[in-house]
């Protein structure tokens, strides 16, 4: 017997009432609530008598998992798989994991899991890494935004021709029932759905994209990737304030939740992973942007310092971690004397709390006169730093700035900077000095060698009087 009843849905955090109110009690938002029809049956089923409770239980001694390490299925995309997680020699997916992968409009998601599913054909057929799919390996990818038409003219633009066409499936349905059948049927290695804002199921009578579909039908694909042990990735929309659209339950329901970023009008993206059951989480792939698809940095320290030059005012060089790579890249400052009664602070891809406290540092423990200058800095190449080994850095990239003089030696700065003006350790320094000298750098300041940034900035004669 199935009943019709309406409930009334939060549109951001998934909040729900049997009756409209204007303010959520979830989110604290107003006139989020949109009533959606749900059809419940209730069939009162019970466990047979005949059921065996060793139907439904497994001791740890039988979970293949436990007994051996399984090989994890690669995606021949190097930066893929390093944010995907894994050991050095076997990083990729891992066998029934449900991946969210999101970003802005047109930031690549699409061109990059279509490049993916490309690449694994085409080094599956070539024998690669034991023959990652199997023989006949399939893998199925749902359209839900495009048809096979629109998809065929992306996978034209990649390199790779050298694949077998007839083990790429498409399922043009956008009905969620019809897409588990098909998998079933199909038995692909790897599902693509693009995207999951466009799936939908009769049982629900809310429209595609709603927070009841996009729930309902995220809980069905995981139970099937569960179930017959294959890897689903899901293409997720973004909304107005940068977040995965739909309830937040979407974010816990799967395995690993994966963000593409970067500025649209330039060639970099980043892939950072924000959630990672299987691997860690401040993992980051760097790729950059061609005609025929994404291309991966191996060594993006080069690309961060491609444009450095030593001998400019306000330019200095520091060592950062990302996951277990180090990385270098250029900070870049702009001092100017301010017209206004509270001086500007502005950064990019550095957080203005950050700014704001070297200033006051630099200007109690330096003498420098930051009170009535204005301060622009950038990270060069568009990537956001948050970590605090930046501070020693960005603080001499100010001072140069304000006293227009360049940092003369190709030196590398390494430290976090404390309120009371001292140079702080930071971890994984012996890596981050190994990185530099590798690129070239002799000259590394840490706090190893300096004990508090008044010292560094007397060294590189930074303390000009005013």
């Amino acid at each position: 017997m199935s009943k019709n009843s309406s409930i009334y849905i939060c549109q951001n955090c998934g909040w729900s009432s049997l009756r409209w109110v204007g303010q959520c009690q979830g989110c604290n938002n107003w006139n989020t609530l949109v009533e959606e029809l749900t059809e419940k049956s209730k069939t009162g089923k019970t466990i047979s008598s005949d059921e065996k409770i060793n139907d439904f239980t497994i001791p740890l001694s039988q979970v293949e998992a436990f007994k051996s390490v399984k090989p994890r299925l690669s995606t021949f995309i190097d930066e893929f798989d390093r944010v995907l997680g894994g050991e050095k020699f076997n990083r990729g997916m891992v066998d029934g994991a449900v991946m969210l992968i999101g970003g802005e409009p047109g930031i690549g998601k699409s061109t990059l899991l279509t490049q993916v599913v490309v690449s694994m054909l085409a080094k599956t057929s070539k024998g690669k890494r034991g023959n990652e799919l199997g023989k006949n390996g399939k893998i199925a990818y749902v359209c839900g935004e495009e048809n096979p038409a629109q998809v065929a003219l992306r996978i034209n633009r990649l390199k790779e021709t050298d694949y077998d066409q007839d083990n790429l499936i498409f399922i043009t349905s956008t009905n969620v029932d019809s897409v588990i059948k098909a998998v079933k049927k199909i038995e692909p290695k790897v599902v693509v759905i693009d995207s999951i804002q466009t799936m939908t199921t009769f049982d629900l009578a809310g429209s595609a994209g709603s927070v009841g579909q996009v729930r309902e039908c995220t809980e069905r694909l995981t139970g099937i990737a569960k179930a017959l042990d294959v890897p689903i990735f899901l293409v997720g929309h973004v909304t107005k304030e940068g977040t995965i659209s739909g309830p937040k339950v979407l974010e816990h329901i799967v395995d690993s939740v994966l963000e593409l970023s970067g500025d649209r009008t330039g060639d970099l993206r980043i892939l950072r992973a924000i959630k990672n059951r299987f691997g860690a989480t401040d993992e980051v792939g760097v790729f950059r942007m061609r005609d025929f698809g994404f291309e991966s940095v191996s060594n993006p320290s080069e690309l961060f310092l491609e444009y450095a030059d030593v001998g400019v005012p306000g330019s200095a060089t520091v060592c950062v971690m990302e996951g277990t790579r180090p990385l270098l890249i250029e900070i870049q400052s702009l001092v100017v004397s301010s017209h206004l009664a509270m001086p500007r602070r502005v950064g990019r891809g550095i957080k203005l709390s950050r700014i704001q406290v070297l200033a006051a540092v630099l200007q109690k423990h330096c003498n420098l006169p930051l009170g009535s200058h204005d301060i622009f800095t950038s990270v060069a190449g568009g990537f956001n730093v948050s970590e605090p080994a930046l501070d020693l850095g960005l603080a001499v990239a100010i001072a140069s700035s304000l006293v227009n003089m360049p940092i003369k030696e190709k030196a590398v700065f390494i430290g976090e900077v404390g309120l009371l003006g001292e140079i702080r350790s930071v971890n994984l320094l012996d890596r981050r000095i190994k990185e530099a000298k590798r690129l070239g750098f002799q000259r590394i300041i840490s706090k190893k060698t300096h004990s508090s940034v008044k010292n560094v900035l007397k060294e590189f004669g930074l303390l000009k009087k005013f």
